[in-house]
Formats: structure tokens, sequence, C-alpha cells
């Protein structure tokens, strides 16, 4: 029985080897011999970053055209370019990539009811969108952490996670997971690309800001003494930050929630002893993406243009800046004096933007009589931006403007930039309540001149910072409200002499919400004036752009038109922004636009439409904005150092000054870290807080406020 048991056995094994070798011929799989040279070519670390079942699923997804030689995420640009070449392919150098988040939430938002389930993110997520008020931050339970395959990241001391940037590998899991997402992927260029989107975690000051620079993050950065990372966060959005460091009104800082408690923190002198830091250091590195080959013609090299330059030079095309002064800056060189902003330094951050990293300057060279747009594409150039400013003044419209002493507001300080000095009179009179009055007026009082505003309105009125009214008045100009000039009177040679102007008073608000003023009869009264200066308001020349361009469609005010999201003109390769777009407004605004415009240029040579977020950010988020803050008591402001008025008026040596190092620790210290909902709470023990004798010395030597 066992020998017919063993025999039937050995008969069955023998007929199962037939047909399996039968199989073999007939189902014959050959391996592809490239599949092994892929897969040999990978790391072989299995670690499931790429998302494919290890390597061999990694390479069967390159071979199959899934995938491309980049897959592997933890072998990094060595493993891309061996898999390259296994495919016959050259690998490129691409920007480096890291995951991200600036959201410190977290434990710090307020909760909306207890939640006792599982420590997961994405568990609490489904309840109500979680626990905390904040419907767009951090729950920090660090679900992004576990998910990890690299390691690199830890929940950091605030419970939020901390990422490790020599350990990530930009494989994405850690986005793939957050429920908020909070966390994502970016390169330099994708950090430039972004716009501020309604579903973010934006601090007030953030919003406020009109270049969108993440002002957090380079304040945390500041104090951590992180300088060089906080000027490649300024970098991101604003290339101008010496400039924007002295000349700035701050509109972030009225946003500030420390404002609500004391005095706004000081975001501008941080920024400005950040700009000084890296001219003292030398130049941060600039990361540029790789060449695309896309020529851009710049025209304008002021703010706007520079910016829109910069950041399209980061973004790899080469643009090319076309001015029609001799030097660019453009109200930044000739509209701004050298008390303010001296020329030297305004030098070294134009050549930051310009050789720096690569942008052709053409000088000298007007749109309209020098070049046309279409000569530009004839030169190859396959978009255009338009950032010319608004040169052309208002005049006043009265008897006698054309003697002899009468200068427009920007033509006098042009002139004076350029180092003609027009010869100022023994009393001069500047009309108008705007920044530029003010800069006409503490310049000629800095010949010795007795100067005098006159505004139509009352001080309460005026446009122009506050902080440039006060510092005129302790320089010794004088003031005149409520006066409108009605007839300047010249001396028989045809010099002006005299100025009549009559009394006015305020009536109902006008469509600027400002009470219009109206003239009261018979109060007419003149006074002596051998200089006028008329600076009642700028707008742009835009009649080259009609003959030109006529296609570019101009707006009542007489600027050219533009989609606000995307800076697009109704010429599909035009693209505009700066005053040239809104009229006389703030320098960082043009940058702002400039960028903005330069996003949009970029996605319109690469890709042929412009994304624009549905949830892009256009107004303060009205949640933000509370101002009842919890455990947040008084921490005196630094004050800036500056000149005092008895010296400033002796020559034009810039007047304020730059903090010292344990000022800014101690200012930087003040911020709150907000988020849209959150903040931190004043720690005594922060670090960089001066002590109390520190802060003594420092009060008494007149640099923080009382």
């Amino acid at each position: 029985m066992i020998t017919t048991s063993v025999l039937f056995l050995l008969a069955l094994g023998f007929c199962a080897a037939a047909l399996l070798a039968v199989a073999a011929v007939f189902l014959r799989v050959e391996e592809d011999p490239m599949l092994a040279r892929i897969e040999e070519a990978l790391l072989g670390a299995n670690c499931g970053g790429c998302g494919y079942p290890g390597c061999a699923g990694a390479a069967q997804a390159v071979l199959a055209g899934k995938a491309g030689a980049d897959v592997c995420v933890a072998g990094g640009p060595e493993i891309t370019a061996r898999v390259a070449a296994v495919l016959g392919l050259e690998a490129l150098l691409a920007e480096p990539q890291l995951a991200f988040h600036d959201c410190f939430g977290g434990p710090r938002a307020r909760e909306r009811y207890f939640y006792e389930g599982a420590p997961d993110c994405r568990a609490q997520a489904l309840l109500g969108g979680g626990a905390k008020n904040c419907e767009v931050g951090c729950l920090g339970f660090g679900t992004c952490v576990r998910a990890c395959p690299f390691d690199a990241m830890v929940m950091g001391p605030r419970g939020t996670p901390v990422i490790l940037e020599g350990k990530c590998r930009a494989c994405g899991v850690c986005a793939q997971v957050c429920p908020r997402g909070v966390l994502s992927v970016v390169s330099p260029a994708a950090r430039i690309l972004h716009l501020n989107q309604e579903d973010e975690c934006l601090a007030p000051c953030r919003q406020a800001c009109p270049a969108q620079i993440n002002i957090p993050q380079y304040i945390e950065q500041a104090l951590k003494g992180d300088y060089a990372g906080a000027v490649c966060t300024l970098k991101e959005r604003n290339p101008l930050i010496l400039s924007i460091g002295r000349v700035c009104p701050a509109p972030c800082e009225g946003s500030c929630r420390r404002g609500a408690v004391d005095a706004p923190v000081g975001i501008n002198m941080i920024k400005r002893f950040l700009a000084d830091w890296e001219m003292a250091h030398g130049r941060v590195c600039t990361p540029i993406a790789p060449e695309t080959g896309k020529k851009v013609a710049v025209v304008g090299g002021g703010p706007a243009g520079l910016s829109c330059a910069y950041y399209l030079r980061r973004l790899g095309h080469s643009p090319t800046i076309f001015e029609w002064q001799p030097e660019l800056g453009g109200q930044l060189r000739y509209g701004i004096p050298e008390y303010r902003l001296p020329k030297r330094i305004l030098d070294w951050e134009i050549e930051g933007v310009t050789s720096a990293i690569g942008v052709a300057v053409r000088t000298g060279l007007k749109l309209g009589s020098d070049f046309t747009l279409d000569s530009l594409r004839a030169e190859g150039f396959e978009a255009f931006f338009l950032g010319m400013g608004a040169w052309l003044n208002w005049s006043l419209d009265i008897p006698g403007e054309d003697a002899r002493g009468v200068w427009q507001g920007t033509e006098f300080l042009t002139e004076w930039a350029l180092g003609r000095n027009p010869p100022v009179g023994r009393n001069v009179i500047v009309v108008g309540g705007g920044n530029t009055a003010i800069d006409a007026a503490r310049t000629t009082r800095r010949t010795g001149a007795r100067v005098t505003i006159m505004y139509r309105r009352t001080e309460k009125e005026m446009p122009a910072n506050a902080v440039e009214i006060h510092a005129a008045r302790e320089e010794g100009v004088e003031f005149l409200f409520l006066a409108g000039p009605t007839r300047v009177i010249a001396d028989e040679a045809g010099h002006a002499a005299e100025l009549e102007y009559i009394e006015m008073e305020l009536g109902e608000p006008d469509a600027s919400g400002r009470r219009s003023p109206r003239p009261k009869a018979g109060s007419e009264t003149r006074l002596p004036c051998d200089m006028l200066i008329p600076a009642i308001g700028q707008y742009p020349d835009t009649c080259y752009i009609e003959e030109q361009s006529p296609a570019c469609e101009l707006t009542r005010r007489k600027t050219v038109a533009v989609n606000p999201d995307t800076m697009q003109t109704a010429v599909p390769d035009v693209f505009a922004a700066g005053d040239l777009v809104s009229g006389p407004s703030l320098v960082v605004s043009a940058i702002g636009g400039g960028r903005r415009a330069a996003r949009s240029i970029h996605y319109h040579l690469l890709q042929g439409e412009i994304p624009v977020p549905a949830t892009l950010l256009r107004k303060p988020m009205p949640h933000a904005l509370f101002t009842d803050l919890e455990g947040v008591g008084h921490i005196p402001r630094v004050e800036i150092p500056e000149l005092c008025a008895a010296e400033r008026v002796c020559d034009f040596r810039e007047v304020e000054h730059t903090v010292g190092e344990a000022q800014l620790r101690h200012e930087a210290a003040r911020c709150l870290r907000c988020g849209s909902t959150c903040y931190d709470a004043d720690d005594p023990a922060r670090p960089g807080l001066l002590s109390r004798e520190e802060f003594e010395q420092a009060r008494a030597a007149g640099r923080v406020a009382s």
C-alpha cells in the first residue's frame, strides 16, 4: 500500500514538472534589462517616500512613464542624475524644495470644546473642523510628524511641528496628511509666486502689508540672531529693504495688535536693522531658478520696475530695464531727499537688483521717442511691464503761476537730486499737504530759507506722514492751515514777490472722506514769497501709451487700467503697476505691485493663463482684528535715534539712524507672534527683552520711549 502511494506521488510530481516545463516555453516572461538598470541606479532604501512600493515599484513607474528621473526623494540630485543617465536624459539642476509652515497656533489658539478622541489632526478635523477657534491654523497633534518617513519633523516647544532642514527630502507626505493645509512643500520660486489667501494663518500685520511680507517670520528670525535668514524672508517679497526701511510709513504697524495695548512693534526699524546688517556684512545669497530663455522688457526703473525685474530674474527669466533718466531709482532717487535716503545706500541696493543677479539696464531711453513696444517685440521681447510712475504735477491754476521762482514739487526735487541746485529764495511757500510738500519744505529749509507750508485744510486732514510733519515743524518749517492760494504777484523783473491767499473753512466731506474747504469771502491776504513750490499732487504721463499702445485702457484719472489681481492690461502681453496704475502712492505698494506683475508675466510666458486663487486675500479678515488681548502688558517701544533739529538744518546728513543690536532684540521680543486668531502673551523671561537696568539706561540715553 505504501509502495503504491509513493509511486503515485512520484508520477504526479513528474506530470507537474512536465506541465511546468511546457508552460515555461510558451509563457516565458522576459524582464526588461532597463528596469534592472533603473532599480540599480536608485538608492535602494525602500523608504516609500516616493509613494511607490519600494525601489522596484519606483523603477517600474519610471519605466512606464508615470514618474520622472527625480522619483527618488531620498536620494536627491545625485540619484536623479544616475536615473536620467540610464534613460539617456540630461538632469538639469532644479531649485531645492523644502517642507514649510509658519503657523504657531497649536495650544495657543483657544478651545471651542474639549476633545478626548484619538490624538490625530485628521480625526479632530472631522469634528466640526477641530476644537480650536481658529479655522485655518495648526491643530497641534503631530500627525505630520508621525507620517514623515525621514524623521525630518519633531514637535516643537510651542506644540507645533518643527522641520529639520538637513533631513527633509520634500516628499510631501506631511502636506498630504495635514487636514488644514498648513504644511506645504515649496521652492524659492514657489514662495515668490505665492499670494496671500483668506484660508491661511495670517497675522494682521501681514494682511496690511502691501508687499505681503511675512513679518512675524522675519522678526522671529531676527530675535534668534538669524539675520541672513531674516533678510531672505524679506526679499521673498521686497528687494528694496534698505530704502523701505527708511521711507515706508509702515501701514503694517497700524494693524499691529500690540498697538491696542501700548505701541505697535517697530516693524520698520527691525527691517532697517536687517537691511543695514546685510550692507555691512555682504549680500545674502539670492537663489535663481533655472533659465527659461524668455526676454521681458521692463519700462521704468523706479520701485515697481525694479521689483518686477528682480522677481522675473529670480524666476529664471531675462528682464531688461529701460529708463529715461540717467540712473535707476525713480522717485526713490529723484523725489526723496538725501537726508531721508542717502544716494550711496540707494546705489548699493539697486546694484543688488541689477548686476548682482544679472538684470540688464538701458538708461537715457524713453518710450515713444527712443523705442516702442513693437520695436522691442522685434528684438525678441515676449512680455512687457510698464512702471513709469506719476511725474506730471497738477497746477494751482491761478494767475501769475508762470512767474520765475515758481517750481512744481517733483521738478524742484528732481533738479536738486541731479545736483543742479535751483536757486532758493529767502521766503519760500510750499502749497500742499502730502509727502512731496514736506520733502520740498525740509529741503529748502536746509538752505537757510524761511519756509511756510500752506494747506487748505487742517493738519488733521494732511495726507503726509505724521512723523514727517512733526520733523518739519521741529526744523522750523511754519504751517498755515485753512488757506488757499489765489494769485502770484511778480515784481518788475517777472519774479515772484508775493503770494495772495484766501482763508478757508471746512464744509461737508468730499469723495475722499475729508471735509471740503470753502473760501471765506473778503479774507484775501498777502505773504512775502520769492519762491513758490506747488505740490498738490501728481499724475502719470500716458500720452505715449495712448499713441503707442492705444489698446491699453485708461481710467478716468488718466492711469492705466489693469486687472487688480494680475496687473494685466487689456493687451495680453502688457502688464503695469506702481503709480502709473494707482496714482501717487506708497513705495511699498509699488514694490508689491511689481512682484504681482512678475508672477503674472511668469505664468503668461510659461502657461498662457494666469492662475488666481479662489480665496485670494483682498481685504483684512474681520475675525483677525480683535483688540482684547489677555495677558499682554506694557513694554515700552524703542525710540529711533536721530539727529537733533539744530543739527539737521545745517546739511543733508541722514536724520534717522539704525538701532543697535540690544534695542533690536528688545523690539523684536515685543512681537506677539500673532496668527489670525492667536498670539503669545507676554513672557518676562522671553529672550531679547532688556533687563530693567538695561532698559533704564536705554531710556536715559533716549533710545526707548518713556
